[in-house]
């Protein structure tokens, strides 16, 4: 408890007393920050992020055109939505560490150039197993761009506005979800599923001069190395922000895996109107992180562990009454407007835990995430196959939910004030003229 009680502050001042969630006592700027405009690169990585989420999401949609044109299963063409899930755990670390000397503007413009290469050989391939690789490969690339464009966007943004500008960052993920998936499904029943790799790919392309003019040259990911970078990560406090981020994810995606045949088999949806229920979803989700983005930075705790009481009360909502289509429509909307407020909060207080290493600390938040995905969805499938049924998703994720309070409460508690003065350090962004 002492160890993470004292840990220091983001910018290595003294702990000043304050009640968990509040501002500091002399809190003008933190207000002057919050309220002040967001440099325009933190919406350009945004847009970027639109682009990485929509392939990472995409191939579900693209598995039936997939599956015929390689000739194989859908069981093994679903394969290729872990690949992508393992290079992400995987390769936002080990890339992070692997580039932490070098300049931030060439890593973002060599993981555009790989996700561009990746994507080429995506449409090219004959094989299945070449497309996993691709996608793999890809995945390195997206989990590469993501830690370090969060660290851009969150220095960029200044101390007091890292919520908001992860809430950039994660409303670009949620875009994707709105808007570039059905796009990419829409385009692989058009031209083929190959069509959308080639789309993508050309996008990225586009996007890499305007990387390249908004971050400076020389920017650098820190003047450490790598045992510097991991010494940040022996504060106590980083790994519960990354125990409740893992706990949290998996009730939301867990009990998300599972919601269509929620909708169908029990609340008797037709199955041609659940686009629409998901598209409610990510509306939901887009105004959560609007909402954790606006307040993360003024009342990170005070926001957070409401939020996550609400997603805790919508799944259990969920596993009773979502048995007609109004009442489980419903649900599923709130379920993304109350659980998508904790994703900026959570990653911004990564970066406030060990602020010395925000690459480092940024990718391994993006592999907490990705663990939480692949577990929630794993024990929800579990539960799902169990005697509990339909409820069993629902049910495994209001467990999981309750759980991440434990940790959120503990931050909470022992929360260390933030500084009365901040410093802004822009070091990966071009100054706004």
């Amino acid at each position: 408890m002492s160890d993470i009680a004292q840990a220091p502050s983001p910018e290595g001042t003294a702990p000043q007393s304050t009640m968990p969630g509040d501002l500091a006592p002399d809190s003008r700027g933190a207000e002057a920050g919050h309220a002040g405009r967001l440099p325009l690169v933190v919406y350009v990585l945004g847009g970027v992020i639109f682009l990485m989420g929509t392939t990472e999401f995409m191939v579900a949609g693209l598995l039936p055109g997939i599956t015929s044109g390689l000739h194989v299963s859908v069981a093994r063409a679903g394969l290729l939505i872990t690949a992508f899930a393992a290079g992400m755990i995987v390769g936002a670390p080990v890339m992070s560490m692997a580039t932490l000397r070098m300049p931030r503007r060439l890593v973002l413009m060599l993981a555009l150039a790989v996700f561009a290469a990746g994507h080429v050989a995506a449409a090219l391939s004959s094989s299945f197993w070449f497309l996993f690789g691709a996608r793999f490969v890809t995945a390195l690339a997206v989990g590469a761009f993501w830690a370090v464009g969060s660290a851009v966007a969150t220095e960029a943004a200044g101390p007091w506005a890292r919520a908001r500008a992860m809430g950039v960052m994660v409303g670009g993920l949620t875009l994707a979800n709105v808007i570039g998936v059905p796009l990419g499904t829409a385009a692989g029943q058009g031209l083929g599923w190959r069509g959308p790799f080639w789309i993508l790919a050309g996008l990225a392309v586009v996007v890499m001069p305007v990387i390249a003019r908004q971050v400076r040259p020389g920017s650098q990911q820190g003047q450490q190395s790598v045992r510097a970078g991991l010494a940040e990560l022996r504060q106590v406090r980083v790994w519960v922000v990354y125990l409740a981020t893992a706990l949290f994810e998996a009730a939301l995606f867990g009990a998300y895996s599972y919601v269509a045949p929620l909708l169908t088999t029990r609340a008797g949806l037709p199955a041609r109107f659940i686009p629409l229920v998901l598209l409610g979803f990510g509306a939901g989700a887009l105004l959560g992180t609007t909402i954790g983005g606006r307040w993360g930075d003024r009342r990170p705790f005070g926001t957070a562990i409401p939020a996550g009481a609400l997603t805790a009360c919508v799944l259990a909502a969920m596993a009773l009454w979502a048995s007609s289509v109004p009442a489980a429509v419903t649900l599923v909307v709130l379920l993304g407007a109350a659980a998508f407020v904790l994703t900026p909060i959570l990653v911004a207080q990564a970066l406030h835990a060990a602020s010395g290493a925000p690459t480092l600390v940024t990718a391994l938040a993006t592999s907490a995430f990705n663990i939480g995905n692949a577990g929630g969805s794993w024990l929800c499938g579990i539960a799902l196959s169990s005697s509990l049924g339909l409820r069993g998703p629902a049910l495994t994720g209001l467990v999981l939910a309750l759980a991440s309070l434990a940790p959120l409460a503990l931050l909470a508690a022992t929360r260390p004030s933030a500084p009365r003065t901040p410093t802004v350090p822009v070091s990966g962004a071009r100054p706004l003229r």
